[in-house]
């Protein structure tokens, strides 16, 4: 099956962003993307490495207590 390509507006709708942002991340090459044609697509999967890439997990300390 084809992964769900997405544009940079339900990109940024999905961020929270501004379309600015995820147009940034393509210019800077810091997200995987396709050209179709004249457009310019990011797959599903792209998204979400994105996301998990920049994930901070919490510092936990040895209590248990989350610093």
């Amino acid at each position: 099956m084809v992964e769900r390509l997405l544009s940079v507006a339900e990109v940024a709708e999905l961020l929270g962003t501004t379309e600015r942002f995820p147009r940034r991340l393509i210019a800077g090459r810091r997200i995987r993307f396709v050209h179709v044609g004249r457009h310019v697509r990011i797959p599903e999967s792209a998204v979400a490495e994105f996301v998990e890439k920049g994930t901070v997990e919490p510092r936990v300390t040895r209590r248990g207590v989350v610093a």
